[in-house]
């Protein structure tokens, strides 16, 4: 676990760092917003030791993990089907940016397809943006592909397969 965590913050600081100097946004600022990350989400395999393991290190208290609404709610779209995808999700919310634990519990998924092929770690790197549907359109004509769509209270996401361009999935968070 001291492993996990030390390799999780130092690809987050680089990440953010690099995101925040422009590097791979130079040429297109009006697709995030500026550039600025508001979220890490990792995949992890049990969310009570994880978010115990996050809150120690960061000096917090453990937050509260909830479900994910249901398929008839959350209207979730894996791979251009419907599924039935939920997962627990825990965040840590820091100044710069959200810290967010996902540990998936059914249904087929962008989270359940990483832990199997990848095992735990960095899943994505999110974006507050406005205009997902053009948003998505920019990101293809780039070659990069949507994994993953859903909604929730208050907003909709998209994950979008990034790995060959930019080393992680981007996710795009568009609140109401």
């Amino acid at each position: 676990m001291k492993k996990f965590l030390s390799i999780a913050i130092l690809v987050i600081f680089f990440s953010v760092h690099l995101f925040m100097e422009g590097r791979f946004l130079e040429n297109q600022p009006e697709i995030f917003g500026g550039g600025v990350v508001t979220q890490i989400g990792l995949v992890v395999k049990d969310i009570e030791r994880t978010s115990k393991a996050y809150a120690d290190f960061l000096g917090v208290d453990v937050p509260e993990w909830f479900l994910t609404d249901t398929v008839d709610k959350a209207h979730t779209i894996y791979k251009d089907k419907l599924t039935e995808a939920r997962a627990k999700l825990a965040f840590f919310r820091l100044k710069n940016l959200t810290i967010e634990l996902i540990e998936p519990v059914g249904g087929p998924s962008t989270w359940q397809e990483f832990l199997d092929t990848h095992g735990e770690g960095i899943h994505h790197i999110a974006f507050e943006i406005k205009g997902m549907d053009e948003k998505i359109i920019q990101l293809q004509r780039k070659g990069m592909t949507l994994l993953q769509k859903g909604d929730y209270e208050g907003g909709r996401y998209s994950y979008v397969d990034s790995l060959q361009q930019l080393g992680v999935l981007l996710e795009l968070l568009e609140n109401f």
